[in-house]
């Protein structure tokens, strides 16, 4: 059970996100999204002398499709409904009326928002510091705060940041989110790159 939001802070935030990584549910299911289910049998040959155009093709058509779409930018939020910079400064409890009346959201389209967030109000590298005197935030920070804005429950929010330790460990990165997003050289680009590719990883298993 995630901790009660009140107590949730980025750093909060990015161990529950490793130990639900971690977990032996979240490995089977990460498995059962990844892992490609067989080709199905081709087609009966065409008679002879007549010419398919499957033929021409030197990798399977669903593999052409799912290429084709993996290459799209990911998909904006439904509605962009950020406040504006006062907003991003303002303690995050006055934002606690926007979660009413919210339905749930899945993790990509949270991430869309978290992602809405590094890109409107800016992106910062302190160590687990939810913003700085801009109200700019880390990766982990910008989950949090598109959560308390209304977009995407607790339980929500930490898939997503699963989904981002998924994406992280593809890359060979062993640690948590915080380091990742603080380490030296890294840059607002980077992280909004890797919500990028994240997004893309949630949405393609259907989440």
């Amino acid at each position: 059970m995630p901790p009660a939001v009140s107590l949730l802070d980025p750093e909060t935030l990015d161990r529950e996100a490793a130990a639900l990584y971690e977990s032996a549910t979240w490995q089977r299911i990460v498995t059962d999204w990844t892992t490609r289910e067989p080709l199905p049998a081709p087609p009966d040959e065409p008679p002879p002398g007549t010419e398919s155009w499957r033929d021409l093709l030197t990798v399977p058509v669903d593999r052409l499709v799912a290429d084709a779409l993996h290459a799209l930018p990911p998909p904006p939020p439904a509605e962009r409904r950020l406040p504006g910079r006062l907003g991003a400064v303002l303690p995050d409890r006055l934002h606690a009326w926007r979660r009413v009346g919210r339905s749930e959201l899945r993790p990509s389209v949270h991430l869309g928002y978290a992602r809405l967030v590094l890109t409107e109000w800016g992106w910062q590298n302190a160590p687990y510091k939810l913003r700085d005197a801009r109200g700019a935030r880390c990766v982990c920070g910008a989950l949090l705060a598109a959560h308390r804005l209304g977009y995407g429950s607790a339980t929500t929010m930490n898939e997503s940041a699963a989904w981002i330790m998924a994406e992280l460990r593809s890359r060979g990165w062993q640690d948590l989110i915080g380091p990742w997003n603080r380490a030296p050289g890294r840059t607002a680009a980077d992280a909004v790159a890797l919500l990028d590719a994240t997004i893309h990883r949630a949405a393609h298993a259907g989440r």
